[in-house]
C-alpha cells in the first residue's frame, strides 16, 4: 500500500499504535472476557430457536395434538382429510419416433343410434360376379342415399367373373368420385379382386337350385370374409352389406335402421312380380327365420358337416319365415328376434366383426354364411333382428316351381 506524500511514513505510524503489553492486557480483562461470553451465548440461542421453528413447520401435521386413540369421530375425519400426497413409480411420458411403430385407439369409436350426428363411418360392402348387368342401377340407388356421402366408404369384391364387371365397376366409380355434385362422391372406394375357383353359373336353375346351395353358400361366405378383411378400417362404426340385384329400397335406409342401434339388422326382401296387371308383391329371402323345435330336430339329425338350405322341400324345417310377415304399408319400425337372416341388405355394428363374428364358409350349426353368421352372432350374445314392415325390392329371380 502506497502511503500518501505527507510525510508521513511507516515507522511514524508504528509509533502511534499502542505498545503490545497494553494490547494484550486489554484481551485479557475479565470484563472483555464476559462480554464476548454472553455474545457468544445469544448467538447460539438464537440459531437454535430458529432452527427448532423451521424443523417444527416442516414436520408440522394437521389435525389434533392428540392421539388418534383419545380424538373423536369428528377430530378422526378432520385428521384423515389432510394426508400427504405420495406418487408411486413416476414417470416422464414415453415419447416414440419410429415410423414404423403405429397406435391405434379403437376407444372413441362407437355405434349409436345417432349415427351421422356424431360423425361415425360406414362402410358398404358389396361382392361382385358377373354382376355388369346390375351396376348401373346399384350406383344410381346408392347415389340415392342420405347418409352423407362423406361418411360411406364403398369396397367391392370382384370375383370368379367371366363378363365385364370389373369394367363397368371401374367406369361406374370413376364417374360417381369425380362427379361435381353436392353430397355425391363418396368418401372412398376401393376394389378387391379375388378369384376362389366357383365353377357354378349365374343362372336361376344353378344359382338358386337347391343341390347348388351348400357350395354356393360357402363360397359366399369366404367372399364376404375376404371383402371384409381388406376393408374394414379401425375408423369404422357401421358395416352395410348391400347386394348389387337390389331393385328398389328407401334413400334413408341408412339412417333409419342405425336409429335401431341393433347388432344386426335386416328388412324383410320382396319383389314385384305383375300378372294380368296385378303386382303380386312376391316374398324372396327366406334365409330370415326364427328357430322352430322341427328345425333344431333337423338339424341335430345330420351330420355337422351338412349345410341346411333354407326354403327347400327337401328340408322341411318348420321355421317361421320373415319374408311371409309384413306390410309394407304398416309401422316400418316393428323389430322381430330372428335366428337366421338373408344376405340381400344387412347392418352390422363394426364391433361384431372386430370380435371376430364373420360369415363361415363350412357348416357352423348347420348353417353357412348369413345364416351361420347369426347363429355365430347369437352364440356370442349379440342380438339379431328383422323389420317384417321394412321392404327392400329385389329383382325377380322367376325361380321354377317347387323352391319356397
Amino acid at each position: 500500500m502506497l502511503l500518501p506524500k505527507s510525510g508521513v511514513s511507516w515507522k511514524s505510524a508504528k509509533a502511534r499504535l499502542p505498545p503490545t503489553r497494553a494490547i494484550w492486557h486489554f484481551l485479557t480483562r475479565t470484563r472483555f472476557l464476559l462480554f464476548v461470553a454472553i455474545g457468544g451465548i445469544i448467538i447460539l440461542l438464537w440459531r437454535g430457536v430458529s432452527g427448532t421453528a423451521g424443523d417444527l413447520q416442516r414436520f408440522y401435521c394437521f389435525g389434533p395434538a392428540k392421539s388418534p386413540m383419545q380424538m373423536t369421530a369428528n377430530e378422526q375425519m378432520l385428521w384423515g382429510t389432510h394426508q400427504t400426497p405420495v406418487l408411486f413409480n413416476h414417470h416422464a411420458p414415453v415419447e416414440v419416433n419410429a415410423s414404423t411403430v403405429q397406435k391405434v385407439d379403437l376407444n372413441p369409436i362407437v355405434s349409436t343410434a345417432k349415427g351421422s350426428a356424431n360423425e361415425e363411418r360406414v362402410l358398404l360392402l358389396t361382392p361382385l360376379r358377373d354382376a355388369a348387368y346390375y351396376i348401373n342401377d346399384y350406383f344410381d340407388l346408392i347415389s340415392q342415399l342420405t347418409y352423407p356421402h362423406h361418411l360411406i366408404d364403398l369396397a367391392f369384391l370382384v370375383g370368379d367373373s367371366t363378363d365385364d364387371t370389373m369394367a363397368v365397376l371401374a367406369k361406374e366409380l370413376e364417374r360417381v368420385q369425380t362427379a361435381k355434385a353436392d353430397n355425391l362422391p363418396f368418401r372412398s372406394a376401393m376394389i378387391v379382386e379375388k378369384d376362389f375357383g366357383v365353377q357354378l353359373s349365374q343362372s336361376v336353375e344353378d344359382r338358386h337350385g337347391f343341390a347348388a346351395q351348400g357350395p354356393r353358400r360357402k363360397a359366399m361366405g369366404r367372399a364376404r370374409n375376404y371383402l371384409l378383411s381388406a376393408a374394414l378400417k379401425p375408423e369404422h362404426s357401421w358395416v352395410y352389406w348391400r347386394d348389387v340385384d337390389i331393385k328398389d329400397s328407401p334413400s334413408k335406409i341408412i339412417e333409419d335402421f342405425i336409429a335401431h342401434d341393433r347388432d344386426v339388422l335386416v328388412p324383410n326382401i320382396w319383389f314385384h312380380r305383375y300378372e294380368n296387371g296385378i303386382d303380386i308383391e312376391g316374398r324372396f329371402d327366406y334365409n330370415s327365420w326364427q328357430e322352430s323345435d322341427q328345425g333344431l330336430k333337423l338339424a341335430a339329425s345330420l351330420d355337422k358337416d351338412v349345410v341346411l338350405a333354407e326354403g327347400y322341400k327337401e328340408y322341411a324345417t318348420g321355421r317361421t319365415y320373415m319374408a311371409k310377415m309384413g306390410d309394407w304399408r304398416d309401422n316400418k319400425d316393428i323389430e322381430i328376434p330372428l335366428d337366421g337372416i338373408g344376405g340381400v341388405n344387412i347392418l352390422v355394428k363394426a364391433d361384431v366383426h372386430r370380435s371376430g363374428i364373420n360369415f363361415p364358409c363350412y357348416a357352423f350349426e348347420n348353417q353357412a354364411e348369413t345364416e351361420g353368421f347369426a347363429k355365430m352372432a347369437k352364440r356370442a350374445g349379440y342380438g339379431v333382428y328383422g323389420l317384417p314392415n321394412y321392404i327392400v325390392w329385389h329383382i325377380d329371380t322367376e325361380e321354377k316351381p317347387g323352391n319356397a
